[in-house]
């Protein structure tokens, strides 16, 4: 299973959901960085020397220091926002046991668009 780091604004429902899977997930709070305005690239650079994938919502900021860094780093795991925290965390955590190494990986999962009713 993974080791995450989840990123400030990343939900907690999502990270209890994914510890239910067998991840093991450190957050900007158990590590006592929380509400300090942290930049993104000192969260990054956290999370690398923790040796842990890192978990956000930030999808534009971290996908550019993804490329900014040319992939150093143990992972980076870019979600859109979703109510159903169950759900991203499966969407997660199928994504994350097909890797076979997360390091210097940017993955993108996104919330499943609704379905339109036919008339």
């Amino acid at each position: 299973m993974a080791r995450f780091y989840s990123n400030e604004n990343f939900p907690q429902d999502t990270v209890e959901a994914l510890r239910q899977l067998g991840h093991d997930v450190l957050t900007s709070h158990d590590a006592g960085k929380s509400r300090q305005s942290i930049p993104d690239e000192e969260v990054l650079e956290f999370a690398t020397a923790e040796k842990r994938v890192l978990l956000t919502l930030n999808r534009q900021h971290f996908i550019r220091l993804h490329n900014a860094t040319n992939g150093q780093h143990c992972g980076i795991v870019v979600c859109t926002q979703d109510a159903d925290f169950q759900g991203q965390a499966q969407r997660i955590h199928a994504q994350v046991v097909d890797c076979a190494d997360l390091e210097d990986s940017l993955l993108r999962i996104n919330r499943p668009n609704p379905t339109t009713p036919s008339r």
